[in-house]
């Protein structure tokens, strides 16, 4: 984790358990490789910060990352990013007309990632995590425990996502 090392330099004093968690959700867990970096580098594009996004990508990638992983990792950051406005809108507005509308937006790489299903659901999920969209997470969830994964990958994605948006936070100020 060179890159992010020493990006966490960086990081205010006041920051300084975002130093301590990012080391943390990023060590040792229960997800595999693709599943822990595929994560961080959507939940990384999804904070909008371009030098965690990059610091992120190069330590995916030493790590060794499949490129399908980065690919799912950056359509789910995508589509996310989409769907998570979409469905949150219905969620706030509570009024059958609009939930009854076909929504008609294209996410076909949804049915279709380059990596495992269950994987690109958990990474959907962390992103939908953190963009606060409640049907997006209970959809992905669904999924990833009928894939075959379990609530600790769940709890480690989503726990790399709040860090990841807290270190973002902590470099903006």
């Amino acid at each position: 984790m060179e890159a992010i090392n020493k990006l966490r330099e960086q990081f205010p004093e006041t920051a300084k358990d975002m130093k301590l968690n990012l080391s943390n959700v990023l060590g040792e867990n229960s997800l595999n490789v693709d599943q822990k970096w595929g994560t961080a580098v959507a939940c990384a594009i999804a904070t909008r910060n371009e030098e965690l996004s990059a610091a992120v990508l190069l330590d995916a990638k030493s790590a060794g990352i499949s490129e399908g992983a980065l690919d799912d990792a950056r359509a789910a950051a995508t589509i996310m990013g989409m769907n998570n406005i979409y469905y949150r809108f219905l969620h706030f507005i509570e009024k059958d007309d609009y939930s009854q509308k076909r929504a008609t937006l294209r996410m076909n790489y949804i049915a279709r990632p380059k990596g495992e299903k269950a994987d690109f659901e958990l990474i959907c999920l962390a992103v939908s995590a953190m963009n606060g969209c409640q049907a997006c997470v209970n959809s992905h969830e669904k999924a990833v425990l009928d894939g075959g994964l379990s609530t600790d990958h769940v709890h480690d994605a989503v726990r790399i996502a709040s860090v990841l948006q807290g270190s973002a936070i902590s470099l903006e100020y």
